[in-house]
């Protein structure tokens, strides 16, 4: 079976100051169409380079990158901005909406990068589907943390994109919305057969996904979930 997502041989440094820090070292991963794999590992070990990685918002110094039958590589900026949009949901523990527009506009932005023909009719289908058909016309300044963060989901989304890609998604939430916002997560990808990486220090979260890798020494270990 071909690989949804292929990581062959990637390597990763920094410098701090004249200090070389190796934080990919020959990683190799493998994932299928529609499995959930979660990423554990302890802070500063590579995770959230590794999900920029997998979403070609970095670049390793050396390896393949493959994703959906394409090697990020030889696509040029734009080529890969498109790639992103019809191949990736990105869910930030940051969130990372745009304060100037409305739930509703934030949730169109990846149909507008595919510049599909409907943007709206989609976009209000997510919205319900996590719960804030009441909040189409609010900014995000007037949202709590959560409806912010099921935002972000709607966005990810709303493309029926085959990879969901989430970097501690519940990490500024307090634990009950984190609960609700990861169950719902967890519900959406498996109607919708999305494959799901999820970067998380929260073993009870990872235990829910079909797979549990931890990063260790720049490479992934393969664990019990």
């Amino acid at each position: 079976m071909t690989s949804l997502i292929s990581l062959q041989k990637i390597s990763k440094t920094f410098f701090q100051g004249s200090q070389r820090i190796e934080v990919l070292n020959l990683l190799n991963l493998e994932v299928s169409s529609g499995q959930s794999v979660a990423i554990l590992g302890q802070s500063g070990s590579g995770k959230s380079t590794l999900l920029s990685i997998l979403a070609g918002l970095d670049h390793p110094e050396f390896g393949s990158v493959n994703i959906n039958g394409q090697d990020l590589s030889v696509l040029k900026q734009d080529e890969l901005s498109h790639f992103r949009a019809q191949n990736l949901g990105i869910v930030f523990q940051q969130y990372h909406l745009m304060n100037n527009l409305t739930t509703l506009e934030n949730v169109t932005l990846p149909l507008e990068l595919q510049k599909a023909e409907d943007h709206e009719t989609p976009s209000r289908e997510a919205l319900n589907q996590v719960g804030l058909s009441h909040r189409l016309t609010h900014f995000p300044t007037q949202l709590s943390g959560g409806e912010c963060q099921r935002v972000a989901i709607a966005r990810a989304i709303v493309s029926r994109p085959p990879i969901i890609l989430a970097d501690e998604p519940s990490g500024n939430l307090d634990d009950k919305t984190g609960r609700e916002v990861m169950d719902l997560l967890f519900r959406l990808c498996e109607e919708r057969q999305q494959t799901l990486i999820l970067v998380t220090h929260n073993h009870d979260l990872a235990s829910q996904c079909d797979r549990t890798l931890t990063l260790r020494s720049g490479k992934l270990e393969e664990s019990r979930a």
